[in-house]
């Protein structure tokens, strides 16, 4: 708890000159990027995205140079995806009583900058407006380990797999500590299937993995908020290409204005700023045509949204 408190006030320090002079764009970065061919997709998904609760943050921290005292309104939110061949949740978000079963195991402060607002819809409750159970789910596939993107599954049973890079797994499960922002008490006695972005390049990012191999849902590196965090590329029924981004931003003006979040939070929850703010390059080089949605962003998660579950 006091080491978590230190750094909340080391970033806290850090964040006011931030606000004023937010970190550069690295414009040779972006312009060594190439963007690599988009597989062809052989089959389609269904999305669908279920709000399960409501926050909002300061706009000047989510987006660091925005001089405004305005909130951003962020979500929490799961995506149903219906495959051929499996139902399946990337981002199984938030269990019902979330604030009592997950929040304490995370230190102080921490409980207090991200608790969602109330009414919190349980993950078995947003499925149910679907005409769906737990048992209609084959597999999880989390975008990283963060406490807000795996709770949900205290709702799903045991034999549901979580499908998570490796290199995520061994961060948020190995030494006798949970890292900051990981809740393993979700995870704990569940199957996980361990994959690797062994794929080539895909648009902008450098690895990806086809997960059934007909170019329908390609994983992507989107690495730095944690170690193994991935995008999820999706080619939908509606004739779009969807990318779930998770938390590698928080909303889509990041990517708009080439901004990392400002220290605090970005000090306390990003595994490697330098990489994660490279991420964010890769998201604003995208071409043309790719929906992105990151994780909390309202609006962008609302245009996906079955309006059953509002």
């Amino acid at each position: 708890m006091l080491s978590t408190l230190l750094a909340c006030c080391v970033a806290a320090v850090a964040t006011g000159p931030r606000l004023l002079w937010p970190r550069a764009a690295d414009t040779a970065f972006l312009a060594g990027l190439e963007s690599a061919p988009l597989p062809p997709a052989h089959r389609t998904v269904g999305l669908t995205a279920l709000v399960q609760a409501r926050l909002s943050a300061p706009t000047a921290i989510v987006v660091e140079g925005v001089r405004t005292l305005r909130s951003t309104p962020l979500s929490m939110a799961t995506f149903l995806v219906r495959h051929p061949s499996a139902t399946f949740l990337v981002d199984p978000a938030i269990c019902a009583g979330v604030h009592q079963r997950v929040l304490p195991e995370l230190p102080f402060p921490v409980p207090l900058l991200v608790s969602p607002e109330q009414p919190v819809h349980g993950l078995s409750e947003v499925l149910a407006a679907n005409d769906l159970t737990g048992a209609d789910i084959d597999f999880v596939l989390p975008t990283h380990l963060h406490w807000d993107h795996v709770a949900g599954l205290y709702e799903l049973p045991g034999w549901v797999p979580i499908r998570v890079p490796s290199v995520e797994y061994r961060w948020a499960m190995g030494g006798s500590h949970a890292p900051l922002g990981v809740a393993r008490g979700p995870l704990r006695g569940r199957i996980f299937d361990l994959y690797e972005l062994d794929g080539p390049p895909v648009l902008t990012f450098a690895r990806s993995h086809d997960l059934f191999g007909d170019g329908s849902v390609l994983l992507v590196d989107l690495a730095g908020h944690t170690p193994g965090s991935v995008g999820v590329l999706l080619a939908v029924d509606d004739g779009t290409r969807v990318l779930l981004a998770g938390d590698a931003v928080w909303t889509s003006r990041q990517v708009e204005l080439l901004r990392e979040t400002a220290p605090l939070p970005g000090e306390l929850v990003d595994t490697d700023r330098d990489a994660a703010f490279e991420t964010i390059h890769r998201l604003h080089a995208l071409p043309a045509g790719i929906e992105l949605i990151p994780g909390h962003d309202r609006a962008a998660v609302a245009a996906r949204t079955d309006p059953r579950t509002h």
